[in-house]
């Protein structure tokens, strides 16, 4: 290296140096002289408490880089917690105050730890960086391909307000802050080979004040155009796709008086990755549907296909018969009525081998459908719910009732243990996996199909009925998902 060079990067470390030497001096100072968080920051950090909890499920591992004291880490209830802070006297308050974490005095730029975590965690980190593109390439070796980076961040609007706290002594005065929009972030993310799911403002009221605090951060900071006013942008991301090896594919057909489809099942769904395993469950028909299946299943002698009658009621309980017994690593939805083709299940399989999806859910509304394939008013349905709900998970979801959706043995293993957050009233069954799949962050990827019309049969949808239901479920969403 040339001497000039040598001196510019001496020069770069001096004040990188400086800076962070700088800051572990305030946050020392900082847990010396506050009992805990007080006064505005204390309501503060309260809601964001909140915000990570609805995010983070309890018994994961997770990671967490400026964590304190280790109050919010510890309130996660990880099966393994790990905090990360530069600060000696944070990080020896937290070891007093949570001795069943593991707290590292250590940078955030350059920390080392064994093993993968399932959620990183840098809450009101980011501002105080020296190199937020360096923090971020430091993560890597701490994920797996199912990682979620969950942060936030200061919002730019609110640096002038804070200024002017600070100077009424409202709130303790910070050392110069990175004041970094969400594409600032998403953009260091992706240099930084992440990518963003999602985004969201939060906490338009920073204060306690009874019913007001309630009605700004629940629900007016998640409207138009409050939202743009939110104190904090939280951004979650997780790794770029990589491909994953292929697998057993477990495909699960609920079938009700679909006795005329059955023959064309076994002909036309495809294997796939290390081979398909073909599920039927039937559910309580008044044709020969259990029959015909149990005649093709002796005729053809397909291996892997299994067949089971359903005690319960609804599509929704006869899929949750079907992933129980299944063996696969990836579950596969195929409606019986055949108006989804089986030969698109492979564009599914490699959408999400890829790894550019995690929740690969079918669409009917992309391409003309065939004559008579959906009546006028379930056509404007689907379109008012797809808006709905791409508004209420905050991804996109062009066709919330395709029956054709595809996820991970362990993605639907998560999901499950968590159904009763969202109660048990789905007879579709396509709910509970979407609102749990949000919920948890998993990448949407909507797949065109073309959409037939049913040639045997009639459709178990009941337009009016199960249209009440769904905007039942708009609004059990809004409260569940989107106003938490």
């Amino acid at each position: 290296m040339r001497p000039a060079a040598t001196k510019r990067e001496g020069g770069r470390e001096q004040r990188r140096g400086s800076h962070t030497a700088a800051r572990i001096a305030f946050w020392d100072r900082f847990a010396r002289e506050s009992a805990g968080w007080r006064g505005l920051r204390g309501y503060y950090r309260r809601r964001l408490a909140e915000l990570y909890r609805f995010l983070v499920p309890e018994g994961m591992r997770v990671l967490e880089l400026g964590c304190a004291q280790g109050d919010l880490l510890a309130q996660l209830r990880p099966s393994t917690g790990v905090g990360v802070d530069f600060s000696p006297e944070m990080i020896r308050r937290a070891r007093e105050r949570h001795p069943a974490l593991e707290f590292v005095l250590a940078d955030a730029h350059d920390f080392r730890l064994q093993g993968t975590f399932d959620f990183v965690i840098a809450s009101d980190l980011v501002n105080d960086l020296w190199d937020v593109q360096a923090f971020l390439e430091n993560l890597r070796p701490h994920c797996h391909p199912g990682t979620r980076i969950l942060m936030n961040a200061h919002s730019r609007l609110w640096e002038l307000p804070r200024r002017m706290a600070e100077s009424l002594g409202l709130v303790t005065r910070q050392l110069q802050q990175n004041w970094l929009t969400v594409e600032d972030l998403s953009n260091l993310l992706q240099l930084s080979g992440f990518e963003t799911i999602r985004t969201s403002q939060e906490i338009l009221w920073p204060v306690r004040t009874p019913l007001i605090d309630t009605i700004c951060n629940r629900y007016l900071v998640k409207l138009w155009p409050f939202r743009h006013l939110g104190i904090t942008n939280f951004v979650v991301a997780r790794p770029e796709a990589t491909p994953r090896e292929d697998c057993l594919v477990s495909v699960v057909v609920a079938a009700r008086n679909e006795a005329g489809n059955i023959p064309a099942i076994f002909d036309r769904v495809p294997e796939m990755g290390l081979g398909t395993e073909l599920i039927f469950v039937e559910g309580h028909s008044i044709d020969d549907t259990w029959g015909a299946i149990g005649r093709e299943m002796e005729v053809r002698k397909r291996p892997r296909t299994q067949r089971f009658q359903q005690t319960g009621k609804g599509k929704g309980d006869a899929v949750r018969l079907g992933f129980q017994e299944a063996s696969g690593e990836l579950f596969m939805i195929l409606d019986a009525d055949l108006t989804v083709p089986p030969e698109d299940l492979p564009r599914f399989y490699e959408a999400w081998r890829s790894g550019k999806g995690e929740f690969i859910n079918g669409v009917r509304l992309v391409y003309p459908m065939e004559e008579g394939a959906m009546r006028f008013f379930n056509l404007l349905g689907n379109k008012f719910f797809s808006v709905a709900f791409t508004w209420l998970l905050s991804q996109s979801i062009k066709d919330t009732l395709c029956g054709t959706k595809v996820l991970s043995r362990s993605d639907y293993s998560l999901i499950a243990a968590n159904r009763a957050y969202f109660g048990d009233f789905d007879p579709f069954g396509d709910f509970d996996l979407i609102f749990g799949a949000a919920r948890y962050n998993r990448r949407f990827v909507d797949l065109p199909v073309r959409y037939g019309e049913r040639v045997y049969g009639e459709t178990n949808i009941q337009r009016w009925r199960h249209g009440l239901l769904l905007l039942r479920m708009v609004l059990f969403a809004m409260r569940r998902i989107k106003f938490v």
